[in-house]
């Protein structure tokens, strides 16, 4: 398990690549955030009394959200087009209301709508620190991997490794949960429902990049997928985001065949920026058998103490490599 540096190989950042800056046109992740939240809610459900005619645009109008939130016309226009300098909190307050936004929109809204000025000096590099990769070593049975920024593996156990895929095989900047379910194929087979979690991580880089506009490495990350993926590119643009802190996901391993395992996510302290992702089976069941069974396979080279004797698929079976 090597040490990583989540800052390595920086490139140049773009606004253009879904829209992680803010560019000459004023806050264009406000303004893309709005129009997405606005259109997904119908007169009906916002409450409002229907209105003869044909509407020429999908959920409620600008003049609708105004009215719902108690502003003038004039300025919920300028706030959707990311032209406003400085909202107050009762204000977003009463567009998020008034859009029906959940906790994790309400502090995305926030986050974009409020952004301070750019950071003029690079962000120190995340280092995993030694008691927390003790941590991932000790966890025999169970898949477990430390994410940083922009969804970097920052380090992983042997067990996450054979899982997923040998993130330290890879070169640092491929190092990512992000690159790995878009570019790498062996994903896509291996999640049972690939297009859930990969809409629920596009969801949670969003919410990311809206804390994080100016991150050059983002920007970077952003407009690769977008050109590389069409997947991406289309889910980039809905505006989703979402914050994944547990549940239950579904994978079928080339080795050990289907594997319902629950994650949870949980931030050791000291850096709130790193996330400790661990997966775990429900004891006697036959997920935590095909743990146990994948878990034999991962055993170091000259360590025989749990590698089951006689024929079995190869220690790397089952591994894949991100383009």
């Amino acid at each position: 398990m090597s040490d990583f540096s989540s800052e390595a190989g920086a490139g140049a950042g773009t606004s253009g690549a879904g829209g992680t800056g803010s560019g000459a046109g004023g806050n264009a992740e406000l303004r893309e955030f709005l129009r997405s939240r606005r259109a997904r809610i119908t007169p009906e459900e916002a409450g409002l009394p229907p209105q003869p005619g044909v509407r020429r645009v999908p959920g409620l109008r600008r003049e609708e959200v105004a009215r719902l939130a108690g502003v003038s016309v004039d300025y919920y226009v300028r706030l959707e087009r990311g032209r406003t300098t400085s909202v107050s909190e009762s204000v977003l307050d009463a567009v998020a209301r008034a859009l029906r936004l959940d906790d994790t929109e309400r502090g995305h809204l926030f986050a974009v709508a409020r952004r301070t000025r750019p950071r003029r000096r690079p962000t120190a590099p995340q280092r995993v620190r030694p008691g927390l990769y003790r941590v991932l070593e000790t966890l025999d049975d169970a898949p477990a991997l430390v994410i940083g920024r922009r969804m970097d593996v920052l380090a992983s156990n042997r067990l996450a490794r054979a899982l997923f895929t040998d993130f330290d095989a890879l070169p640092h900047r491929e190092r990512n949960m992000v690159r790995y379910l878009f570019l790498d194929e062996a994903a896509r087979e291996l999640y049972t429902d690939w297009e859930s979690s990969a809409r629920g991580t596009v969801a949670a880089l969003h919410l990311y990049a809206g804390r994080h506009p100016d991150d050059p490495l983002l920007a970077e990350l952003i407009g690769e997928l977008s050109l590389r993926d069409r997947d991406f590119r289309r889910w980039w643009a809905d505006h989703d985001v979402a914050r994944r802190t547990h549940g239950t996901k579904r994978y079928h391993h080339p080795v050990v065949g289907d594997l319902d395992l629950e994650y949870e996510a949980l931030t050791p302290a000291g850096d709130s920026e790193q996330t400790l992702g661990v997966h775990t089976a429900e004891p006697g069941s036959p997920s935590a058998q095909a743990l146990r069974l994948l878990a034999s396979w991962t055993v170091p080279e000259g360590d025989e103490r749990a590698r089951p004797s006689g024929p079995g698929p190869a220690a790397d079976a089952g591994r894949s490599s991100a383009p």
